[in-house]
């Protein structure tokens, strides 16, 4: 099996500690927010190490949306070419685990309905995506 490598930010590798050892009843929300979080295992696409990640919950339908804002950063998140390379997750939802697949959106139409659900349930990535010229990576992940 492979070996896991722990998240580098203290608050990152700290939540999805908390998530985990609890079993998905603590650490299910961003800092102080309260707004619920999913936390998404995949493969590091250089290392082949576990990684693990919390991202915003965003649900459509039996799906979830994964956007790799990092917070308007010029730079995309790792775990986006770690997604690219290594499409199969595992996506825990508070006390839910499930296997599945993610595919990078590329359709406009398909893209622009899954940003409004985004930011709907996360309002802060219209202000990520004002604040970077980069297109922001959106993800599906869908059941396997």
């Amino acid at each position: 099996m492979a070996d896991y490598i722990p998240p580098a930010l203290d608050w990152v590798r700290e939540q999805v500690e908390l998530y985990e050892s609890s079993g998905g009843t603590e650490g299910t929300t961003l800092l102080e927010t309260g707004m619920p979080c999913i936390l998404v295992t995949h493969m590091g696409n250089k290392s082949g190490a576990i990684r693990k990640i919390p991202l915003m919950r965003v649900k459509v339908d039996n799906s979830y949306v994964l956007v790799g804002s990092m917070g308007g950063q010029p730079k995309n998140p790792v775990w986006v070419y770690n997604l690219r390379a290594n499409p199969d997750v595992e996506i825990r939802d508070a006390t839910e685990v499930f296997k599945m697949r993610v595919r990078e959106v590329s359709d406009d139409e398909e893209r622009a309905s899954l940003w409004a659900a985004s930011a709907a349930a996360f309002p802060p990535y219209n202000d990520y995506e004002a604040k970077t010229d980069r297109k922001i990576p959106v993800f599906v992940a869908e059941p396997v």
